[in-house]
C-alpha cells in the first residue's frame, strides 16, 4: 500500500495560539484580542495553499458563561480580522461542553480531531501539523498522529514548565514563528 501524502491541513488551537487568553475566559467579542502577528502568520499559510482548521474548547457554554450567539460573534469577529489580513479559517471544529458532562469532543479526548478526520474522508490525520498551547491540545491531537507543536504564548510557558509535553513535540514562541518553521520545512527539497 502505497503512502498517502499528508493532507495539506493545519490545526490550530484558538485561545492563546492565535488570540490572547484570559484565565476568566473570553466570553465576548469585545474580549477577543489576537495575538500580535497571528493573523499574518493564517494569512500566511493561506496564501500557501494549506487549509487552517480551528479545535478548540469552548467550555464557557457549557458553564453557561456565553451562549451561542456570542460565541459565533467572536468567531465572526475573529474571520473578519483575517479577512482584513488577508487569510480566513476554513472551518471551526469546537465543545461547548462543561468538564462534568463526559463528553468525547472535549480536548485531551480525540473526538475534534476525528470529525476533522471524517471531514476530510481520513482515517487519521497522520503527519498534519497541530498547534496548541496546553499538554490537552497536544494529547488529543496525538491520539490521531498528529504532528505535535506548542507555542509558548497561551498558556505555553506554563505547559513547558510543567514538563509533561509528549515525545516529538516541537516548541515554537508563537504561531508566526510555527508558521515561519512550517513553510520552510516544507519548501526544503
Amino acid at each position: 500500500m502505497a503512502d498517502r501524502p499528508t493532507p495539506k491541513l493545519v490545526i490550530l488551537d484558538r485561545d492563546g495560539v492565535i488570540n490572547e487568553d484570559r484565565d476568566d475566559y473570553i466570553k465576548s467579542a469585545d474580549e477577543w484580542v489576537p495575538i500580535p502577528g497571528s493573523l499574518e502568520a493564517i494569512a500566511r499559510l493561506h496564501r500557501e495553499g494549506w487549509r487552517v482548521l480551528v479545535a478548540s474548547n469552548q467550555s464557557g457554554v457549557g458553564r453557561g458563561l456565553f451562549d451561542m450567539p456570542t460565541l459565533n460573534a467572536i468567531h465572526l469577529k475573529m474571520q473578519k480580522a483575517l479577512a482584513g489580513a488577508g487569510g480566513r479559517v476554513d472551518a471551526i471544529f469546537f465543545c461547548p461542553h462543561a468538564p462534568e458532562e463526559h463528553c468525547a469532543c472535549r480536548k485531551p479526548k480525540p473526538g475534534l480531531f476525528r470529525d476533522i478526520a471524517t471531514r476530510h474522508g481520513l482515517d487519521d490525520l497522520a503527519g498534519v501539523p497541530a498547534v496548541g498551547d496546553s499538554r490537552r491540545d497536544l494529547l488529543a491531537a496525538q491520539q490521531l498522529g498528529c504532528e505535535l507543536h506548542l507555542v509558548r504564548s497561551g498558556k505555553g510557558e506554563r505547559t513547558l514548565a510543567a514538563d509533561e509535553l509528549p515525545a516529538d513535540t516541537r516548541v515554537h514562541d508563537d504561531l508566526a514563528a510555527f508558521t515561519d518553521w512550517l513553510l520552510a520545512q516544507r519548501a526544503a527539497p
